[in-house]
């Protein structure tokens, strides 16, 4: 029973995830409810052993329908692993804590942003090209990757933002860009978390086959309604992010 409410909870996360990110909002919770006597490491661990396969899965969906511009976006992803590779290390050396209750605030931001310009993300229209796409897409990835190393929640979320904001790109091109980032990231933590030993694969191997099942039923859902829907869940998860860490940050 455990086994399986952590792959229903999985399958959800991954349809989440592949529209626009976020699904962790409801699988490290499952985890932390079914095992919580567990090493939170082996939870997170674990987790990642899990969402990548969605992650990696729907970036492929993605890159078959949406154009993107991969000499600028290879680069950035190294560096995004660069950034996770960097968080995760910096994350042993000092507590985190400091930013729970920044980051509600910072969500809210971001939420009332979108929520204000109505028509940003509908249409794409990079506004770069050549080295500037890349160095932009870059940045993002490098500052992003290690937030994501260094605390996590609502990654998925600033990339997408950031690459609509900066980058000009609609809210489709956005999440699908934000898949590979987070591909990379999560490969990164999972090469530390599995060198240290904090993963269940036997729990992560069932977790990921439904996490590409959700992903694929999420991929082909953005796809098929565009950059209003994907606008749309993004404002969804973006508003249950602020919920969720303005109560573990004020409340708990």
């Amino acid at each position: 029973m455990d086994l399986l409410t952590v792959a229903l909870a999985s399958l959800l996360a991954g349809f989440i995830d592949a529209v626009v990110g976020g699904g962790g909002l409801v699988l490290v919770p499952a985890l932390f409810s079914v095992y919580p006597q567990t090493a939170p490491a082996t939870l997170f661990g674990t987790n990642k052993g899990a969402s990548i396969w969605g992650t990696a899965w729907a970036t492929l969906q993605y890159a078959k329908r949406v154009q993107l511009n991969w000499s600028a976006l290879l680069p950035a992803a190294a560096l995004a692993m660069v950034g996770g590779f960097g968080g995760a290390w910096l994350v042993t050396q000092i507590d985190p804590g400091f930013l729970r209750r920044a980051l509600p605030v910072i969500l809210l931001a971001v939420l009332i942003y979108t929520l204000v310009r109505k028509d940003m993300g509908r249409h794409h229209a990079p506004r770069h090209q050549g080295w500037r796409e890349t160095a932009v897409a870059g940045a993002i990835a490098l500052l992003i990757g290690f937030y994501d190393g260094f605390f996590g929640p609502g990654t998925g979320s600033f990339f997408v933002f950031l690459f609509v904001r900066l980058l000009g790109y609609d809210f489709l091109h956005a999440s699908a860009t934000a898949k590979l980032m987070n591909t990379a990231t999560n490969a990164a933590a999972l090469m530390l978390f599995g060198s240290t030993g904090h993963i269940w694969w036997q729990v992560a191997l069932v977790m990921a086959v439904a996490n590409v099942i959700g992903s694929l039923f999420g991929t082909r859902m953005a796809l098929a309604r565009g950059a209003g829907f994907v606008r749309s869940m993004f404002v969804l998860v973006v508003s249950a992010l602020i919920l969720k860490t303005a109560w573990d940050a004020f409340f708990r």
